[in-house]
């Protein structure tokens, strides 16, 4: 059926999209429940800006890196000062302002944890490779301990009917006390809105940016109003306790409770093509073994009047006949003039 071409009307276009959601962790497990550093990493310069979990050992063939935590800080406490006689300029304070870029994207605005502004934060931000498009709404499950107990956190996205974007366009969600984008508000802790009683939020998910920031005031405070003691030894002057690092803090706290689910998601477009070969068309072929190559002639005399062919492949073309794709049947499709075709074409992209 060679040279035998029809023209595709719009109607015989339908675009579909999808969101599909997968496991984010290695292993294609939907809860990390171990969590590893590298000595060899955390001693090296970009250990004083962040630390990168892995799920197994780091000196294991199978250990893969699943997100990082670092410490910001707009006056740069949590971290030694690159120069001791220039105070407040530190890995912290570098982490501050790049994540303020990037995030608010205006160095004169701080973060504000529901109705709380702060000017420090943890930000567990998940390796590239792990997430697709975005980190999954609802599926968010982070445990994390203190001295006062334990907390549950996911994000608010099933109770909020508007998106809220910063003015750099990152969508946020807060983070509230639940697990799976269900609110779990205990009232002797926490608000009814998942917050905690003085501190605001517990933080922003940022689904876009793969990120999660964390709300320190909220989980410093004490049990009572919905905080888990969550400390670090650093001073305002910039200088910590070796290995008690804001970053090694909350990797402690995280991997004492062994939970930390969340799943990636990506939209997926599907473009669909409807081909149609009614009862008079594509019932002869320009086959060798269809026709004579020397004459033109119809080989057997049988299809004459009762041509039949099989179906095999459709070929997609531009106007100028240039042959952009091609879609191959499970199996041979009789067609003769009794019969008539409908081919569902799905192009994924």
């Amino acid at each position: 059926m060679a040279g035998t071409f029809i023209t595709l009307d719009p109607a015989d276009f339908v675009v579909s999209s999808d969101a599909i959601t997968a496991t984010l962790w290695s292993g294609g497990t939907p809860t990390l429940s171990t969590f590893f550093t590298s000595s060899t990493q955390e001693a090296g310069s970009s250990g004083n800006f962040y630390l990168n979990i892995y799920q197994t050992a780091s000196n294991d063939s199978n250990a893969a890196i699943q997100f990082a935590i670092a410490y910001g800080n707009l006056v740069g406490s949590g971290s030694q000062d690159y120069n001791l006689a220039v105070d407040g300029y530190s890995p912290t304070a570098t982490i501050y302002g790049q994540w303020q870029d990037l995030v608010i994207g205006d160095e004169n605005t701080n973060f504000t944890f529901g109705t709380i502004t702060s000017s420090q934060f943890y930000v567990l931000s998940v390796d590239r490779t792990r997430y697709k498009e975005a980190l999954a709404l609802g599926t968010l499950s982070l445990r994390i301990s203190g001295s006062s107990g334990s907390i549950t956190l996911t994000d608010n996205s099933n109770y909020v009917t508007a998106v809220t974007t910063t003015g750099a366009g990152v969508t946020v969600y807060q983070l509230i006390t639940g697990s799976q984008g269900t609110i779990s508000s205990n009232l002797s802790r926490n608000t009814a809105n998942g917050y905690s009683l003085n501190s605001g939020s517990y933080g922003w998910l940022l689904p876009e940016l793969g990120a999660i920031i964390l709300n320190p005031l909220a989980l410093a405070d004490f049990a009572v109003s919905g905080g888990i003691g969550l400390q670090y030894s650093g001073s305002s002057s910039g200088s910590v306790v070796p290995n008690i690092s804001p970053n090694r803090s909350m990797f402690a706290a995280i991997s004492g409770s062994g939970n930390f689910q969340l799943n990636s998601q990506e939209t997926i477009t599907s473009d669909y093509v409807f081909v149609r070969a009614r009862s008079a068309e594509f019932n002869y072929s320009e086959n060798p073994s269809y026709i004579s190559g020397s004459t033109g002639e119809v080989l057997y005399p049988y299809f004459i009047n009762n041509p039949q062919t099989y179906i095999t492949t459709i070929g997609l073309y531009n106007d100028t006949t240039e042959l952009l794709a091609v879609a191959k049947l499970s199996r041979p499709l009789l067609k003769n003039f009794t019969k008539e075709a409908l081919v569902r074409v799905k192009l994924d992209f």
